[in-house]
């Protein structure tokens, strides 16, 4: 049996496991991003540990287990690179195939959201409950969609050779398809996922080639579009307050502002070593609220210190050149875009996460890709590192 990618899943089985065989030049053991990987589990695992020290004295949130989100949060993880060994079995190219039926699923789930379905949990009404104590945000599924549905319109016509770049009218095909999804998040309203997904948009059509207009275009669009949303009031006071707090941090510092106040603390407190792994004051304590999910980089900057949150942006960063070169690498444009997409998102939203919790960036309610708490996140997170390595073992040979 063999996936998109033409590896024979059955070559590899008992008759075939010789090392020679495993690391041949062609095999996919050798053509994996070895690099990209290793960083994404240790992020998923020091995040783990994070997650741990964060939640295990919260009894209101833990049902009196102190393991329960580390161990749902190595579920996840565990969930999630299943999700990726998949996505690098079937491949981007026979995804590519599917993007028609996986943008009716994802467009159809957000929607769900604005029914009663739809519930609202840590202020952001962007969930639906599934029971059992689990449940889903469909947004995070959207960003991956909108890199795969972009990429195919924008990518078409190149690879076939009719064109040398995408054409106007491609251009807004793509942004067509965009916007839908885009607006209906910002319906719930969920700025963080819609921030990101306006910056995946940029991303995808700097890598295809389209003309500039279409950028400088859009930044002006976005910048028009925020003033109207904030002229309409579409936000929520909460989001409004957030922004305000941002624009002035002495505002309300026992209020809206508390949040990034106490992050400040927390990560200052830590040092160059930090205090050690629960034993951080702030995250003892219970001052910084969700710790487990957006503001988890608080807690390694309180007891891992300079030191263990230096080594989380490196790890990051380590995704992102690999993520560089896997997209410079490969020959088809389609590649390409779905990889600028997913640097797009991991840059931003990991800049974002961290940019708030220093005070940098207004609260948003990001998670940090691969470190926070969250099934979802988790998952998306870990379907784009297998789309990464599906682009790679695709590469040509002498790449």
């Amino acid at each position: 049996m063999t996936g998109g990618n033409g590896f024979s899943v059955s070559g590899y089985g008992p008759e075939r496991a010789s090392w020679t065989r495993v690391f041949a030049r062609d095999s996919l053991a050798r053509r994996l991003d070895w690099p990209i990987l290793f960083a994404a589990i240790a992020l998923s695992l020091i995040g783990a540990a994070l997650v741990y020290s964060a939640t295990r004295n919260r009894t209101e949130l833990n049902q009196g287990d102190p393991y329960y989100f580390l161990f749902r949060h190595l579920l996840n993880t565990g969930i999630g690179f299943g999700l990726m060994i998949g996505t690098v079995w079937l491949g981007h190219r026979t995804l590519r195939t599917a993007v028609p039926i996986l943008y009716g699923i994802s467009v159809f789930l957000v929607l769900l959201v604005l029914t009663p379905l739809g519930a609202t949990i840590n202020g952001a009404h962007a969930w639906i409950v599934i029971g059992g104590g689990f449940s889903l945000q469909p947004s995070e599924f959207v960003k991956i969609t909108i890199i795969l549905g972009m990429a195919m319109l924008l990518a078409a016509r190149v690879d076939a050779g009719d064109k040398p770049h995408p054409d106007h009218r491609t251009v807004v095909q793509a942004l067509g398809l965009a916007v839908v999804p885009i607006l209906i998040v910002l319906l719930m309203p969920d700025l963080g996922s819609v921030m990101v997904m306006v910056i995946i948009v940029l991303g995808v059509l700097l890598a295809s080639g389209a003309s500039n207009r279409w950028i400088f275009g859009l930044i002006g669009a976005g910048a028009l579009g925020a003033i109207a949303v904030w002229q309409l009031k579409i936000l929520d006071d909460y989001q409004i307050a957030r922004f305000a707090a941002f624009a002035n941090p002495a505002l309300d510092p026992a209020g809206v502002g508390y949040n990034t106040n106490q992050a400040r603390i927390a990560i200052g407190s830590g040092g160059l070593f930090g205090t050690g792994l629960g034993k951080g004051s702030q995250t003892t304590g219970q001052f910084v609220p969700e710790q487990q999910t957006d503001f988890v980089f608080t807690v390694a900057g309180e007891e891992l210190g300079f030191v263990g949150a230096g080594l989380i942006l490196v790890l990051l960063g380590v995704v992102l050149w690999r993520a560089c070169r896997i997209a410079r690498e490969t020959t088809e444009l389609y590649g390409t875009i779905v990889a600028a997409g997913i640097i797009a998102w991991f840059a931003f939203q990991a800049f974002e996460n961290v940019g708030m919790t220093l005070g940098i960036m207004p609260v948003a309610g990001l998670p940090l890709p691969f470190v926070s708490y969250g099934g979802s996140s988790m998952f998306a997170v870990w379907v784009a590192v297998g789309l990464l390595q599906s682009i790679r073992v695709q590469r040509p040979m002498s790449a």
